[in-house]
Parts: C-alpha cells; structure tokens; sequence
C-alpha cells in the first residue's frame, strides 16, 4: 500500500511540473539559425500552420521537444498573429513562450512618396496585414476624417516621409491614430515657422506636394515655393502643371498641353484660383521646410531649363518668363517630346 501511494505522490508531481512549466523536463534545444528570421503568422493560423512556417525558417531545432513544450504552454490551441523575430542560439521555451503570449516584433514601415489615398492604401496592405480597401474607406468617411481635423482630401497628409516601426498586424484605425500622434509631433517642432507663415498644415502640405512634384532640387524647392507663395498672396492663379496631371490622373504625362489645361476639376490650378483641396502628393520633408522657409524673392514665374537638367529658370515678369518658356519648348521640340 505504501509503494502505490509513493507512486501516486511521484505521477503527482510530474503532472505539477507540467502543469507548472514543464521545462525543466523538456531537453533545452535552441535555434541553429545564422541570423535573425522574421516569421509572420497570420490571422487564422491554426498550430499546424505555425510549425510549418517555423519548419520553412529553420526554427525547430527539435521536433519532439517543440511538440511537447508547446502542449505543456497551450500553444497547440492558442496560436496568436503576429510577426515575430527570432534570434540565433534563441531556446525553444523562449520561442514558444514568445509565440504563445502573442510578444511580436514591430517591422519597420517607410513611407515615401504617393500621390493618391488608394495608392498609399495599396502600399501599406503590402507591408502590414491590413485591408486596403478598410483603410481607404476609413480615410474617405467624413466621420473619421473629423476625428482628426481632416478631410478625404487631406488626410493623406497624416502620413509624413519617415521610417516607422508598427506592428504588422496594426488595424487601419490604429494606424490612422499613430500617424496622427507622429503629425502633431512633427507639427509640434515647427510652429513658429507655422504662425509666421500665416497658412495652416494643410495648405502648407499642399503648397510643398506641388513644390516636391516640380523638382528633386533641394538646393531650388525655396524658390519655387516662393513662386506659389507670391501668386498665392497677390491673387494669381498658381497654374501649376503638375495640378493638371493629378487632376487628369496621369502621373506620366511630360508635356502639358493647351487641350489638357480645360480639364474640370478642383485641382486643376488653371482654372481654380487658390490652392486645390489637398495634397497630390506626400511631399518630402525637405519640400515642406522649403515652404516653412519663406524665402523673399521677385519670382512669379518659373520654366524648367532647357538643358534638361531638372533645374528650373525664374523670372520675376511675364516677359521674362516667355523667353525662358520659348527656349525650353524649342529643346521640347528638338528632342520630339510631346
């Protein structure tokens, strides 16, 4: 009688250090990885999945030691999304543990230059698991546009050129949230600049959206912008091309012509005074500062250079900017470019 108690005292124990952790009987393999691997599991991903995406890094050192520390965890009926980066010579109660309290890695998110919502949308459903078509209509509700002082044709401007780390399985709300937290940070640092200028964020985005979309020209994006900002407090017209290409949707277009400058639409600075409703583009940081920068200069007027170097002629009269206007055409001309 007391060998079969001390026997159950003993399968006692063991299924306590199981239910406890278990490790201690579980051999302690880890990665034999060379470097780090990022494995995305994704939503919906029952356990089979999992080990067959580990399977596909490298990441089960041991087959059997996986298996059974992963029951003793739970992992086998709790596999939670997410992306997570696993380290060389990382153990596989660490992995598991990881895994199974959902502890993912945020990936690292750039954002560029778009010119629209959707191809921005389209972008970002490629590097985070959320729905393209979710956060665009998030971003074109006038509901959520409110929540954060912006319309659909602003709101673009939310997302500012930078490299950000989220988490890959952020939802389109919660991504909306921290680039609004990131804009006002960034806004925050140059309010003076802001005041001074006399225009809000919005209409300083949309002023350097065209400036970014005239030159890749730092050393030129003060003097074009002073341009627009001239026109702009006197009344003129901005006529800026690059409105008639967003207007037509026609991002390749590298001649503007006289039929084109009739197109209908607000963005279409030929035939709207002021600025358009938004953005057409994210313009870089360097385009924004440019505006911020409120240069005092006599341009009205500018005509890209007819060597074709990207730099631009200014002028400060019409007729000055004929003749630049004149010169540029004929290399148009000269090289069949229509």
């Amino acid at each position: 009688m007391k060998k079969k108690h001390l026997l159950i005292i003993i399968i006692a124990a063991i299924i306590l250090l199981f239910a406890a952790g278990g490790v201690l009987l579980i051999p302690r393999h880890s990665l034999c990885i060379p470097e780090p691997v990022r494995v995305d599991i994704p939503a919906g991903s029952d356990y089979q999945a999992l080990v067959d995406s580990l399977d596909r890094h490298g990441c089960i050192p041991n087959h059997a030691s996986f298996h059974a520390l992963a029951r003793v965890r739970g992992l086998h009926k709790r596999v939670k999304p997410g992306s997570y980066l696993l380290q060389p010579h990382m153990s596989i109660v660490t992995v598991v543990q990881k895994l199974y309290s959902g502890n993912q890695d945020p990936v690292r998110l750039t954002i560029n230059k778009h010119r629209t919502p959707a191809q921005l949308c389209q972008f970002l459903g490629t590097r985070l698991t959320l729905n393209p078509d979710s956060l665009l209509a998030l971003m074109q509700s006038e509901q959520t546009c409110s929540r954060y002082g912006e319309t659909p044709q602003t709101i673009i401007g939310l997302f500012l050129p930078n490299t950000y780390e989220i988490y890959w399985t952020t939802s389109p709300i919660a991504l909306l949230d921290r680039m609004k937290r990131e804009s006002d940070y960034f806004w925050a640092k140059r309010q003076n600049q802001l005041q001074s200028l006399g225009l809000s964020r919005q209409q300083v985005l949309t002023i350097a959206s065209i400036v970014d979309e005239e030159t890749n020209a730092d050393d030129e994006k003060a003097d074009i912008a002073s341009v627009y900002l001239n026109r702009l407090r006197t009344g003129m017209p901005l006529q800026a091309d690059p409105t008639v290409k967003f207007a037509l949707g026609d991002f390749s277009i590298r001649r503007i012509r006289g039929s084109m400058l009739s197109t209908d639409s607000p963005y279409n600075t030929y035939l709207y005074p002021g600025l358009p409703p938004g953005p057409i583009c994210i313009p870089s940081v360097s385009s924004i500062d440019a505006v911020l920068k409120n240069k005092k200069t006599p341009y009205f007027f500018f005509c890209a250079k007819e060597d074709f170097s990207g730099k631009h002629n200014f002028a400060a009269t019409s007729a000055q900017h004929s003749a630049n206007a004149q010169k540029f055409h004929k290399a148009l001309n000269n090289r069949n470019i229509h």
